[in-house]
């Protein structure tokens, strides 16, 4: 389990820098006041969602849950989305399923298989039935979803986008959930997510146009760094005035910071995702 724990801290330092660069992309230039305002304002909504997850754990843990399935699956999809455009492919095929599917299956699942209970106790004992006796049920029903839209993406014979779905379903029944998670927030969402800001981020377009891509990928991840720090430190901050336990409360403290994060960064990538999913059509 301290393994898994590990991971998940790794998955998390990895994951935090790709969603600090948003605003150089999505927001217009601002400068001054105007900014100073801005990350005022991105701030409050990331300290009220960290006191409501910390005073609501189950309810927040549950929309959590929500919101991440659907931020995943929608970034997944504009990912393809971005792919579609440059490859000048203009065919119609179910990405709303894909969204769907993309995003649910990595999270969910893990979190209602015969492995959560030993991962949420971990992390958060209160969590362990965060779906009380629904689990089984619900398991069952993003099992048939996903084959669902497994099958989908054959009958369209999006093969790429099939293997994307077979491989998030063999992880989610596989693995152990807290490694299902490093694998897929650190290694999958984060990369893709940073992938395609390297597109809009300026210093990364020129090292695109130079042949770059790699430095491009790097530099965007060296952007967020500084995000990296102030998370990691302002969750330890955060943790001591409440007099948690460093080794064993820590992973619980850094995912509420992550999760209350996810808010302000769902609402300034929207425009982003939905212009790269449209692109699609």
């Amino acid at each position: 389990m301290e393994l898994q724990v590990s991971l998940a801290l790794l998955a998390l330092m990895v994951g935090i820098p790709h969603g600090a660069v948003d605003h150089l992309v999505t927001v217009p230039k601002i400068f001054g006041l105007k900014m100073a305002l801005f990350l005022g304002g991105y701030l409050a909504v990331v300290a009220l969602a960290v006191l409501f997850l910390l005073n609501q754990n189950i309810l927040g843990f549950q929309l959590v849950v929500l919101m991440s399935a659907i931020h995943f699956g929608v970034g997944d999809a504009a990912f393809v989305g971005e792919i579609d455009k440059r490859a000048g492919r203009t065919n119609k095929w179910p990405r709303m399923a894909f969204a769907f599917v993309s995003g649910f299956t990595p999270v969910v699942i893990p979190l209602v298989n015969n492995q959560s209970t030993q991962a949420l106790t971990r992390v958060k004992p209160t969590l362990v039935d965060w779906v009380g006796n629904l689990g089984p049920g619900i398991f069952m029903t993003m099992l048939a979803l996903a084959l669902t839209g497994i099958l989908l993406m054959a009958l369209s014979k999006r093969w790429p986008e099939l293997l994307d779905l077979a491989l998030l379903l063999t992880l989610a029944l596989v693995a152990p959930p807290l490694v299902a998670f490093a694998l897929y927030f650190g290694l999958w969402h984060a990369l893709r997510h940073t992938g395609r800001l390297t597109l809009e981020l300026e210093i990364s377009k020129k090292r695109h146009e130079l042949g770059q891509s790699t430095k491009a990928l790097f530099g965007a991840f060296l952007a967020g760094i500084p995000a990296l720090v102030v998370t990691l430190v302002g969750t330890l901050i955060l943790g001591l005035s409440r007099g948690f336990v460093f080794n064993q409360e820590y992973l619980w403290y850094l995912l509420v910071v992550v999760w209350a994060l996810t808010v302000p960064h769902m609402i300034l990538t929207a425009r982003l995702d939905a212009r790269a999913i449209g692109s699609s059509e």
